[in-house]
């Protein structure tokens, strides 16, 4: 068998701690589909379309019933053949942003109703590159096309089982065979609730092996330095008097510019790491 799913009770988090989980693949795999079945609410924009819909990254948060946060993190298609390195750059350091505090798991989406393409392979592995390979502990593999496979009397293990490509198998196997199949077209809520907390449970599973830390590193440290240094002058800013509102607004601005400024150095950064990875 190429891959297994992780055999986890079908249990919401214990604790009230925020989850952040980014979703990464290729354009027409669902991953909007997939972030709005997560939310249980058509937070995203999501059609059938070989053109990308999500243009720009979006951070979304929902409730659940027990008061904890889940935040979702959609991308556009950085896995498409056509992304280019500095949409790609720029895209992942807005991801950072959105992510302050660190990424909980990572859910790449694959399509069930296609094979993995060479492109989505190759971006997986620039992930390692990027990140290092511990970003493989924090990465789950979320199948689209459960629908598809129900209407055939076909479950994730047997497709899994089929003839699995080695280069699937080796992604399946970096991170640790965690994977969860998903019907974003089901009209059965108890069916949308039921493998939300299937794959729940694998992001606390993840959490659990790293210790209860988000996935961070330096990419992440820079960022937030820089936006922990703009709040700080922002406040102080703020607090100062005998100044003029258009004086306090023309220093706003400039500050604004300096951040934009060393947002846009990290985001050269990223672009020359990705520049040696095909993507």
């Amino acid at each position: 068998m190429g891959g297994r799913s992780i055999d986890v009770e079908l249990e919401l988090p214990s604790s009230n701690a925020a989850r952040t989980m980014v979703l990464v693949g290729r354009t027409g795999n669902g991953k909007s589909a997939t972030g709005n079945s997560i939310l249980g609410k058509k937070a995203f924009n999501s059609r059938r379309s070989s053109s990308t819909v999500t243009t720009t990254t979006e951070l979304k948060t929902a409730t659940l019933e027990d008061g904890q946060q889940i935040n979702v993190i959609d991308t556009p298609g950085l896995f498409d053949n056509s992304a280019k390195s500095d949409f790609i750059g720029k895209e992942i350091v807005q991801c950072i942003k959105l992510a302050k505090d660190g990424i909980d798991a990572v859910l790449v989406v694959l399509s069930t109703k296609t094979r993995l393409s060479e492109e989505e392979e190759s971006a997986i592995r620039s992930l390692e590159t990027l990140f290092g390979s511990k970003i493989f502990d924090y990465m789950i593999i979320v199948f689209t096309g459960g629908d598809e496979l129900e209407e055939n009397d076909s479950t994730l293990e047997d497709y899994l089982g089929r003839d699995c490509p080695e280069p699937l198998k080796e992604i399946l196997g970096l991170c640790g065979n965690r994977c969860v199949l998903f019907d974003n077209k089901t009209k059965d809520e108890s069916k949308r609730v039921e493998q939300v907390q299937r794959l729940l449970s694998l992001v606390n599973l993840v959490t659990a092996q790293n210790g209860g830390r988000p996935y961070t590193d330096e990419i992440f440290a820079e960022v937030k330095k820089e936006a922990m240094k703009l709040r700080d002058q922002q406040e102080e800013v703020a607090s100062l008097e005998g100044y003029s509102k258009r004086d306090i607004s023309h220093l706003n601005e400039q500050m604004q510019l300096a951040h934009d400024l060393q947002l846009k150095r990290i985001t050269e950064m990223v672009n020359f790491h990705l520049h040696f990875v095909c993507i």
